[in-house]
């Protein structure tokens, strides 16, 4: 149960806080690679070297410098939206309930307009 809500709509003012800012993983699983390979028409392989590297066993989506930070790597820059948004990993579909942010509510509304305490 989350103790929040989240406004989609505030996305369209928001810039793309959630897709730059700090470095870190976006986690991304072999169906969905699959996918978003067919979709950029690209060979799995090829997708993977030109936008994936390996953590462990996992892959994460690279990012590229942007501002003071990082933006995913699929960041339009300049509309501030996903290229990739149909086909955008699990992770990113479900942001902003993700269990981490039940106890750093705080954390998430520097970083997401869209939510609101419930």
């Amino acid at each position: 149960m989350y103790k929040y809500s989240f406004d989609p709509k505030k996305c369209e003012i928001c810039g793309g806080k959630c897709c730059t800012g700090e470095s870190g993983y976006i986690w991304i699983s072999e169906d969905e690679i699959i996918n978003l390979a067919k979709f950029l028409k690209v060979d799995t392989a090829k997708f993977k070297s030109k936008f994936l590297y390996r953590v462990g066993l996992r892959f994460s989506i690279k990012e590229v410098p942007y501002k003071d930070g990082y933006a995913c790597i699929f960041f339009n820059k300049i509309t501030k939206k996903c290229k990739i948004y149909d086909f955008r990993p699990n992770q990113c579909k479900t942001f902003p309930f993700w269990s981490y942010f039940k106890t750093h509510f705080k954390e998430l509304e520097e970083e997401c307009l869209g939510v609101s305490p419930l």
